[in-house]
């Protein structure tokens, strides 16, 4: 395990579930825009408008961290549709800048891509597969994957499937949080019925995400859940397992919404790779949905003993 490690985007849904989870032998640099989120023997809070990537560029070479783990990223499909100069700064420009200051400084880079680099006409995409992105998010994160390799032959490019969790810093943009707030309500989850995902549990992420950033591994490794399974399926999986109606789960097209970009249909990503080389387990959904809910008990219990 790395001893020293940078994470940006810290105030982040992934971010937390590493924070979260890190060993008390690990100094971690927490970089986020606004002030601390989790008071915690280890965690240095570093609050920094990362811009183009520069001040963040900077604070690696002036820490000299042993790796850096780059969350960071707009990953609003729709907004990144529509602000498209906001999100080739955020999602490329920084992502060179963090990139070019590990190779500088010879720390190990383990950054967060996604599976819609991939169009979604086949599934179950192995790491070699060509990406072929269908919006302008994901051609910002194949740019981003480029600028990684260029800068750094012992990278890790992580491609990350949809991410199933509650925040355990801030609010952060889980789904699982809204639908889980519906269900409560009696209120009728609609959700897209030609989308196939192989949802990753945040908590198994967190974990996988950490094992990379001390681990030989070099290359791109896809950290997915075990099911391939539509997402109206999974919802409805999770809502039973929760002891909710699944008659709460409702199948809706969102068709031609206006400013919506484009899905990609099945971009479900094989995870052979990482069930072979990492030691953190991955999880199908029930078993993910556990550790998930596990973790936000835990993290709640601590910022109680905290206080």
């Amino acid at each position: 395990m790395a001893q020293k490690i940078v994470v940006t985007g810290a105030g982040g849904f992934v971010a937390g579930s590493i924070l979260a989870q890190a060993g008390s032998a690990v100094g971690l640099h927490a970089v986020t825009r606004g002030k601390p989120l989790l008071e915690r023997p280890g965690i240095v809070w570093h609050a920094v408008d990362p811009g183009d990537g520069t001040p963040v560029a900077e604070l690696i070479q002036a820490l000299r961290p042993d790796a850096v783990i780059h969350t960071a990223a707009i990953a609003d499909i729709d907004y990144c549709e529509a602000h498209r100069d906001e999100a080739e700064r955020v999602n490329v420009a920084y992502t060179r800048a963090v990139a070019r200051a590990c190779a500088a400084t010879g720390a190990r880079l383990v950054h967060c891509s996604t599976d819609t680099v991939f169009d979604g006409e086949t599934g179950q995409y192995a790491e070699d597969a060509p990406v072929h992105p269908l919006n302008f998010y994901g051609e910002t994160k194949v740019r981003a994957e480029e600028a990684v390799r260029a800068a750094l032959a012992n990278a890790v490019v992580a491609r990350v499937s949809l991410v199933m969790g509650l925040p355990v810093l801030g609010v952060g943009n889980s789904f699982l949080a809204k639908m889980i707030a519906a269900f409560k309500e009696g209120r009728e989850v609609g959700v897209p019925p030609n989308e196939i995902r192989s949802a990753v549990d945040v908590a198994t992420l967190g974990l996988a995400l950490l094992e990379l950033a001390g681990h030989p591994f070099t290359g791109t490794m896809h950290l997915s859940g075990n099911d391939r399974q539509s997402r109206v399926d999974l919802v409805r999986r999770v809502a039973r397992h929760l002891g909710y109606p699944e008659s709460l789960v409702v199948p809706k097209d969102p068709g031609n919404i206006p400013g919506r970009a484009p899905r990609p249909r099945d971009v479900s990503l094989d995870n052979t790779l990482a069930r072979r080389t990492l030691s953190t387990p991955m999880a199908g959904t029930e078993e993910g949905l556990d550790r998930v809910l596990a973790l936000e008990r835990k993290t709640r219990r601590g910022a109680q003993d905290s206080v």
